[in-house]
């Protein structure tokens, strides 16, 4: 199934509990919510205040994307605090950090992604497709919103997906960085069926719809 995931990062901080209401107006059923720490990227963004004042404030579905160093060590408050769908990244961790990591997170029964920068191939997350819930390809150098598209890291999504599909698996795959009316279509062929949008739906000139844009990915 296809869906939208509205990235806070590119919200109005002033009026958070209305740009909520936005992406439950737009009927997008995720919440994107990018954590970053200022030392796995340069750039320093939400807590988990923030994550507790999002999930007191809507039922919809929070995915969370962490862009910190030693993840394992904060599932339990990022759970804790609201989150529904845990990702962290690959490069953060090590095998046994990430396995840590996983167990954790599955232990909450909430769902376990796991990100990949633009660089990394897509063989360092293959080995664990099959006990996760989602992978989510970077579709832009992480750490600031408004970037342009990478079209080259498509060529991952469709290594992914065909993996996935060979044995059997039922993998979500979420694309981050640049997607908008167009490049949607472009990650959808490749096999994506997360879409995160920033800018490109808090900063629209008028109302962005759910179905409007994903009907752009048929």
């Amino acid at each position: 199934m296809k869906h939208l995931s509205p990235s806070i990062l590119a919200s109005d901080m002033l009026n958070l509990g209305a740009e909520i209401k936005k992406i439950e107006a737009s009927g997008a059923k995720y919440v994107h919510i990018d954590i970053m720490d200022g030392c796995f990227v340069p750039n320093i963004s939400f807590g988990m205040p923030i994550i507790s004042a999002v999930r007191s404030c809507t039922d919809l579905v929070l995915d969370v994307h962490a862009m910190i160093v030693e993840p394992q060590r904060y599932v339990d408050e990022f759970i804790k605090n609201g989150a529904d769908i845990l990702t962290f990244h690959i490069e953060a961790v090590t095998e046994e950090s990430a396995k840590e990591a996983i167990d954790k997170i599955k232990s909450h029964g909430k769902k376990v992604g796991i990100s990949i920068k633009p660089k990394t191939p897509a063989s360092a997350v293959i080995p664990y497709i099959k006990d996760i819930d989602m992978v989510l390809v970077m579709t832009v150098e992480p750490g600031f919103g408004g970037q342009k598209f990478m079209g080259e890291t498509m060529e991952k999504v469709s290594e992914i997906r065909e993996y996935a599909s060979k044995i059997d698996k039922e993998l979500d795959i979420e694309v981050d960085g640049g997607i908008n009316d167009q490049t949607i279509k472009i990650a959808s062929d490749a096999g994506a069926n997360i879409f995160v949008l920033g800018t490109a739906f808090f900063k629209s000139e008028k109302p962005v719809l759910a179905d409007e844009i994903l009907s752009k990915t048929n």
